[in-house]
């Protein structure tokens, strides 16, 4: 019987966004292993932080993640549960959701 890797931090970046670019704040937190030359994720966490949109959920607007045994998405306080194809795709899915959401804010556009 074939071990698992350890788990590793394979990404942790945090980016602030310049007021004109609609402020907040953007996290990534990917952990995994690396196997047969591909990298395998085991656990992710992605988030657009802006208290000056939502101050509930630590200023969470919107983000995605695996905790708690599923994959899901918070919005403005709410969860639900997502479809998963793959890492790629989750990252994918959230920056195009905070990139429009970034274009609502700047419009003057409630969220």
């Amino acid at each position: 019987m074939s071990k698992q890797p350890k788990e590793i931090l394979l990404e942790q970046e945090r980016c602030e966004l310049k007021p004109k670019s609609g402020g907040g704040l953007l996290n990534y937190e990917v952990w995994g292993y690396q196997e047969n030359g591909r990298t395998l994720v085991t656990r992710y966490n992605l988030a657009y932080i802006n208290h000056a949109v939502y101050a509930g959920d630590n200023g969470r607007v919107l983000g995605f993640d695996n905790a708690h045994g599923y994959h899901h998405r918070h919005f403005m306080g709410k969860v639900e549960p997502v479809a998963f194809a793959s890492y790629e795709a989750q990252l994918e899915r959230f920056q195009q959701e905070w990139q429009a959401l970034i274009k609502q804010q700047l419009k003057g556009k409630n969220l």
